[in-house]
């Protein structure tokens, strides 16, 4: 197996609902490894792209292009990959846990009211593991152990934990057969900034112990800051910017990402300015409504004729090395400072 081959490619991913399209030909790869963080505003596609990465979307969802987990041999040999659009229920369920897992962002749900968090995962042990009822017990205990949930709260009920403990013990359950890939889906959403570190950091902990990779879907842009590797940014189902992490944070080159950077409150607070943030003007366009040309024209500065009447596609920006693509027409001569373009905007 190719140590460049990627663990996950999707190519021209689709996904409609009724004809209107959600998702609109997103393609990217997921290395091993590493933290891809899928971020945007809510109403972007994220949530609806993550759970394509796992045969997750809904029933009435009509998926087209490809999402393929890279093949894996007896001996660890390439083999021939999996391709998850249109594949079987049989199929994903021999996935699901052993290779690839998923963190809903409402734990609560994500668990079952009547039984207790030991015994759920306990059984998630012994489906993936085929070991007796007791050793499960004990690697359940083992499980929450690893992120930081007592052994006490083992025959503990969900509506019994705190919300952080909830999430904690969805982490332990979604990891329990030590997964390639974990795609985690607004994991800290309703956390306070305490617990929010914390779920992060365990999510993080994990890969580095694994070895696997995490797809990190978010709209906080800090968590991208600080966790990611790589960062798709998403606007109406469509590429707006990738790349690595750092650089695209530090200097976007899509008017998107920099507007939603514009409306981040300082870390310094400056003297003198009023305590209104800059905001993305607009609003963006309901999932599915039909776009001619950009959709973020309608809310860019910098829009002009061939923006209302042409859908950019991805382009390379920067050195080859680098992998960033931004989907702008004007993204060779866009201002040094796009970011503070939108701050002096509002």
């Amino acid at each position: 197996m190719s140590a460049e081959e990627p663990l996950l490619s999707v190519r021209d991913l689709r996904i409609s609902f009724d004809g209107a399209e959600a998702v609109r030909g997103l393609s990217f790869d997921v290395r091993a490894g590493e933290v891809l963080a899928l971020a945007g505003e809510s109403g972007a596609g994220k949530s609806l792209t993550a759970r394509a990465l796992l045969g997750l979307v809904p029933r009435d969802a009509a998926v087209r292009g490809s999402v393929r987990l890279r093949g894996r041999g007896p001996s660890g040999q390439r083999a021939a990959g999996t391709e998850l659009v249109g594949a079987s229920r049989r199929t994903l369920a021999g996935l699901w846990g052993r290779r690839v897992a998923f963190v809903p962002q409402d734990a609560l749900s994500a668990l079952s009211p009547v039984h207790p968090v030991g015994d759920q995962i306990a059984a998630a042990v012994r489906s993936l593991h085929g070991v007796t009822r007791r050793e499960a017990q004990g690697r359940a205990a083992g499980a929450l152990d690893r992120v930081g949930v007592p052994a006490a709260r083992l025959g503990a009920y969900p509506h019994e934990l705190s919300g952080g403990m909830r999430q904690r013990a969805v982490i332990a359950l979604a990891t329990a057969g030590d997964p390639e890939l974990v795609v985690a889906d607004e994991p800290t959403t309703a956390l306070d900034p305490d617990l929010r570190d914390q779920v992060l950091g365990l999510l993080a902990e994990r890969r580095e112990t694994t070895g696997g990779s995490l797809v990190l879907v978010t709209h906080d842009l800090e968590a991208v800051r600080e966790r990611a590797d790589r960062v798709l940014v998403l606007y109406a189902g469509r590429h707006a910017e990738s790349g690595p992490a750092a650089p695209v944070l530090a200097r976007p080159r899509a008017p998107y990402t920099a507007g939603l950077l514009a409306s981040l409150p300082p870390a310094v607070p400056v003297p003198g300015r009023g305590r209104r943030l800059p905001a993305i003007g607009g609003t963006p366009p309901a999932p599915g409504e039909p776009a001619t040309g950009c959709a973020f024209a309608p809310r860019c500065p910098l829009a002009d004729g061939r923006c209302r009447a042409e859908v950019p596609a991805p382009r390379p920006v920067g050195a080859p090395a680098d992998g960033r693509e931004v989907s702008c027409h004007h993204a060779a001569g866009l201002p040094a400072s796009l970011t503070a373009l939108f701050r002096e905007a509002a």
